[in-house]
């Protein structure tokens, strides 16, 4: 009755530990939810008011999106990147997630992963019957592929098509990929086609943000969305931004979309105009502040003998390793800190690493972002102090993160 391939599935590791988590809490335990990825803070006001605006929309709208904020998407990537984006390169759905899913059904060719990834990237590989490469990384290149080792997966059968996925910054390890420059020559060398995952790219601390679509714009598909940097990930509205010379891809996304989805909703699309065309600069800055401040705290206060882990560079994560033998995979240790000190985080054997590897997931957005951002200014240095008394939950999950990796 159900495909083999369905069988070897499981839930989103994201969405299923926020559903056991919450579970918990309805039982009465005190849950730490470092394990969900989603934005703490609220939808801006003006992105709000105008979807109360259109409520009342009900048509169904174009299968690539509404014109009007296709423009509106292309102005904003246009000042993004300093350089010209048509309207027509844009297609618009519900969720970036939906947009690489259909990518993944059209895309004739196989697909390249660096260990670690997204939860959802592997199994839309699977689901769409892609071949997967693995390629292995590490802290010290910020967690992403060497153009070196790109290169080697490559050469060993170079008449294939390829699609790698990169996103920075980087969700599982809040890292940034710095050598771009590098991957794109590799990229450019062997047509490889990349999707360039942008979905934090509001949300890196410094402002030298570098996409590979810069270096290579003829072979990268940009993702981005509302979801991170707008807090809007329950508004299910993403898109791709794909270049001319990549229409045959568009053109069949389009034909997927629909006989899927159909269209993204009316009163969403018109309502995600405002967060494109209009100035929300206050609101991105002080929420990369709260984030910076909250993401320095974890990571001063974890790292030690007995935890490893890179300082944040953007986003909401840090990965964590936790160096004692007590477990025989990283699910296990989950396990056992969510049963003893009510923390949930993720395994990193979810993200591409062996079962072995003691390295997990935290997502340290466990807080009242709407509160904390009112409370200070653009200017407020965000310290303990403020981190104390804003975000409790993520000093108290800290603590106790600390404590069961001392006894552990």
């Amino acid at each position: 009755m159900i495909k083999d391939k369905m069988k070897k599935l499981d839930l989103s590791a994201t969405l299923k530990i926020n559903e056991i988590s919450k579970k918990l809490e309805k039982e009465g335990k005190k849950i730490i939810k470092f394990g969900f990825g989603q934005s703490p803070f609220p939808v801006p006001y003006k992105v709000v008011e105008e979807l109360k605006k259109h409520a009342h929309q009900k048509s169904y709208l174009p299968i690539l999106g509404l014109d009007d904020l296709r423009v509106a998407i292309s102005k904003y990537e246009s000042k993004k990147r300093n350089k010209n984006i048509s309207q027509e390169q844009i297609i618009v759905g519900p969720g970036s997630k939906e947009l690489m899913f259909l990518l993944h059904i059209s895309f004739d060719g196989e697909v390249i992963l660096p260990a670690p990834s997204w939860v959802s990237y592997r199994p839309q590989s699977i689901i769409a019957e892609n071949k997967l490469h693995w390629i292995q990384t590490n802290a010290e290149n910020n967690w992403y592929p060497t153009a070196k080792s790109l290169e080697e997966l490559v050469l060993k059968n170079k008449e294939k098509n390829y699609l790698l996925i990169l996103n920075s910054p980087n969700n599982p390890s809040g890292q940034v990929c710095k050598n771009i420059k590098e991957l794109s020559k590799i990229v450019k060398k062997y047509k490889i086609i990349v999707l360039s995952d942008e979905i934090y790219s509001e949300l890196t601390f410094d402002e030298s943000y570098e996409s590979i679509a810069n270096f290579c714009p003829e072979n990268v598909i940009v993702s981005n969305g509302l979801s991170k940097w707008c807090g809007a990930g329950g508004w299910r509205l993403g898109y791709f931004v794909i270049p001319n010379e990549l229409n045959k891809i568009k053109n069949s996304m389009k034909v997927l979309a629909s006989e899927t989805f159909s269209a993204v909703s009316a009163p969403i699309q018109f309502a995600a105009i405002s967060a494109f065309k209009d100035d929300h600069k206050e609101y991105i800055l002080k929420s990369k502040n709260i984030l910076k401040g909250i993401g320095d705290y974890v990571y001063d206060n974890l790292k030690s003998n007995n935890v490893i882990v890179n300082k944040p560079m953007g986003g909401f994560y840090l990965m964590p390793e936790f160096l004692n033998k007590t477990f025989k995979t990283s699910a296990e240790m989950c396990t056992d800190l969510l049963n003893k000190k009510g923390v949930a985080i993720l395994p990193g054997s979810d993200f591409g690493f062996s079962v072995e590897k003691m390295i997990s997931r935290l997502s340290y957005t466990d807080f009242d972002g709407k509160n904390f951002m009112t409370n200070i200014n653009l200017d407020t240095k965000v310290d303990e102090d403020l981190i104390e008394k804003f975000a409790p939950k993520v000093v108290e999950g800290t603590k106790r993160l600390k404590d069961w990796a001392e006894k552990a």
